[in-house]
C-alpha cells in the first residue's frame, strides 16, 4: 500500500464514516493465557466509547511506509496451500464470525508476542463502499465496489496509579482507585491490503510502534513470511557499513555529502507527490558514494558489505537511513547539533598537528542562553 491508500483507509475511522458492526477479541495475561474473550456490538457503544475504539484501531495504520508500516507479500504457494493466508481469508470472508479462524489468530499472537504485562487483542471488520472518480476528480454517484477488510491490533493494558480527584458537583475530593487502561497498540495488521483501490489478498500491511524492536517471531507466526530489518537497525547498520567500507578515508566531507544527497532524494520525492514509496538500492547508494568522492576500492568494499548484511537485492527507504531533521557531529566529550540545511557551516581541519571541528559563527552566538561576542 502507498501513503495515499493508507490515508484513504485511515479516514474511515470516524463514527459517521465506518461500517464496523462488531468488535471481538480476547484478554491475555502476563502468563500468555487467554483470560477472557469478548464479541460485542459496536453499535451499542456510547459515542465516547466508539470514538476511543476507533482511535485505537486508527493507530494501527499510523507512521511511515517502510518504517512503522510494512507491506508483507504472500508467496504463490502460501496462497494456494498455506494455512496462514487461508486463516486470514476465512476470517475476512466471515466478517470475523468464524471462531476457529479467530482463535487461530489469538493463539499465534499470544505464543509469539513479547509484551510486558497483560494485553488485549482487538479485531474489527469494516466494509468500504469504494467510489470511482472522473478525470476532473468528481465523485461518481454510486459505488461500484465494496472493499471488506479487517484490522487486528495488540494493545498493552496498564494499571493506573491511585489518585485524588475533585468532584465539582459535590464540592468534595474523592479517592480514585487504580484502574486498568487500554493503551495504544504496540503492533497489528490489516488484511487484505488496499492496492490500487481494490483488495489484494496476496498482501497484508503490518504495523509496529517500536521501529527498533524486531518483530520476526510474530510475523513468522502470523504470516510465515520474512520481515525487513527494523528501521532503526537499518540506519545503524548502514552507518557501520559506510564507516567500515571507507575506513581511514571516511571523511567529514564524504559523510556530509552522502547525507545531503539522500535528503535531496527524499525532498524531491515528496515534492513530486509520487504515491509509490521511495526506496534506494545498493546500486543507487554506490552512485551516491562515487559522486561524494569515495574511491572505487571503498565502493567495492561497500558493495560486499551491503550484500552480507542487507542482501544484494534489498531496497531500503532512504528515510530509514538518514534523519532529514538532524545533522550531528560528536566526540566523546562534545555533541554539536546542526541544522541539516546548514551543514556547510562545519568543517574539519588539522592545525599544528591537532584535529579540530570548526564551526563558522557569524552572529547571535549564545552560551547557556547568554549571548556572547567572539573577539
Amino acid at each position: 500500500m502507498t501513503e495515499k491508500e493508507v490515508s484513504e483507509i485511515r479516514r474511515r475511522f470516524k463514527n459517521d464514516k465506518n461500517n464496523i458492526t462488531r468488535i471481538r477479541g480476547c484478554y491475555i495475561s502476563e502468563k500468555k493465557e487467554i483470560v477472557s474473550e469478548f464479541n460485542q456490538s459496536f453499535l451499542t457503544m456510547t459515542e465516547s466509547e466508539s470514538e476511543t475504539m476507533l482511535t485505537i484501531l486508527k493507530k494501527t495504520l499510523s507512521g511511515s511506509i517502510g518504517k512503522n508500516l510494512i507491506n508483507i507479500e504472500f508467496s504463490t504457494n502460501q496462497v494456494l496451500s498455506g494455512e496462514e493466508q487461508k486463516t486470514l481469508l476465512t476470517l475476512k470472508n466471515s466478517e470475523l464470525e468464524d471462531d476457529e479462524a479467530a482463535h487461530a489468530i489469538y493463539d499465534r499472537i499470544r505464543t509469539s508476542v513479547e509484551i510486558e504485562g497483560n494485553y488485549i487483542i482487538f479485531l474489527a471488520c469494516d466494509k468500504y463502499d469504494v467510489f470511482s472518480y472522473s478525470r476532473d476528480d468528481t465523485k461518481e454517484a454510486d459505488s461500484d465496489y465494496t472493499f471488506t477488510y479487517f484490522i487486528c491490533c495488540v494493545c498493552p493494558v496498564k494499571l493506573t496509579k491511585p489518585a485524588l480527584s475533585y468532584y465539582s458537583h459535590e464540592n468534595k475530593f474523592h479517592s480514585v482507585m487504580a484502574n486498568s487502561v487500554v493503551c495504544a497498540p504496540e503492533l497489528g495488521f490489516m488484511f487484505p491490503t488496499f492496492d490500487d483501490r481494490t483488495a489484494n489478498i496476496y498482501s497484508t500491511l503490518f504495523y509496529t510502534k517500536n521501529t527498533e524492536q524486531s518483530r520476526d517471531d510474530v510475523v513468522d507466526a502470523l504470516f510465515k513470511c520474512n520481515i525487513p530489518m527494523p528501521a532503526e537497525k537499518q540506519k545503524e547498520v548502514f552507518e557501520t557499513i559506510i564507516s567500515d567500507s571507507l575506513n581511514e578515508d571516511c571523511s567529514f566531507e564524504i559523510t556530509q555529502s552522502v547525507h545531503e544527497k539522500l535528503c535531496e532524494m527524499i525532498a524531491d520525492h515528496k515534492e513530486s507527490k509520487d504515491n509509490e514509496p521511495l526506496v534506494v538500492s545498493k546500486e543507487t547508494v554506490k552512485k551516491v558514494l562515487e559522486s561524494s568522492g569515495a574511491e572505487q576500492k571503498h565502493i567495492d568494499e561497500f558493495d560486499k558489505k551491503y550484500d552480507e548484511t542487507f542482501g544484494s537485492g534489498t531496497e531500503i527507504p532512504p528515510a530509514n537511513l538518514v534523519d532529514t531533521k538532524r545533522f550531528e557531529v560528536s566526540t566523546p566529550d562534545v555533541v554539536v547539533k546542526i541544522n541539516p540545511e546548514r551543514s556547510d557551516l562545519v568543517e574539519t581541519r588539522i592545525i599544528d598537528g591537532t584535529k579540530y571541528i570548526l564551526i563558522r559563527a557569524d552572529d547571535n552566538v549564545q552560551v547557556n542562553g547568554v549571548q556572547i561576542h567572539i573577539h
